[in-house]
């Protein structure tokens, strides 16, 4: 993530290459799956992780900036 990016953009992003297309092209809004202004705020004054579904994987960001995107379907 790079500094003044948004939580999640980098979340739409990391989902859009994981599934190889575009991130205008994924069939999901990542709302309602979280709000993406509680997102980019979350980690402002404090640390740690969520983790959400969306799109078909489980998504759990960092504090840091980290944004891991795992297929639900690989269970």
């Amino acid at each position: 993530m790079t500094p003044g990016e948004r939580l999640s953009e980098t979340v739409v992003e990391a989902v859009a290459a994981a599934e190889g297309v575009d991130p205008t092209d994924l069939s999901e809004t990542l709302y309602p799956a979280i709000n993406a202004d509680a997102l980019d705020v979350l980690f402002v004054e404090s640390s740690g992780s969520v983790t959400f579904e969306y799109n078909g994987y489980e998504i759990t960001v960092a504090s840091d900036g980290d944004v891991s995107v795992e297929s639900l379907d690989a269970a």
